[in-house]
């Protein structure tokens, strides 16, 4: 994957580099194949990848079962599966148009 998000039919693919601990929750910017994307919550036991999980749902307006980990939960790289998004945030709707 070239770009940190691409379509695999319905389902988003996202590519990130999560950062956790931080003052609160944000999607940053794209750097280079990953979405940036911060979270208040600390790395123990998988807690920020959770966090994150729930974060991206109300961002996405998706379940939070409609949000897949593929690989990454107990590291800051991370690829996430998202079925059927509702909406999409601007800088991932701003990628996905410039191609």
């Amino acid at each position: 994957m070239k770009s940190f998000c691409q379509w695999d039919g319905d389902t988003l693919v996202l590519n990130v580099l999560g950062k956790p601990s931080d003052k609160r929750d944000a999607i940053g910017k794209g750097k280079g194949n990953q979405l940036k994307i911060s979270v208040t919550a600390k790395p123990v036991g998988g807690k920020a990848t959770d966090h994150m999980v729930k974060f991206l749902a109300g961002e996405f307006d998706v379940a939070t079962k409609d949000i897949t980990v593929v690989f990454g939960r107990f590291n800051v790289n991370k690829q996430l599966r998202i079925k059927a998004p509702k909406q999409l945030p601007a800088v991932i709707e701003k990628e996905l148009a410039d191609r």
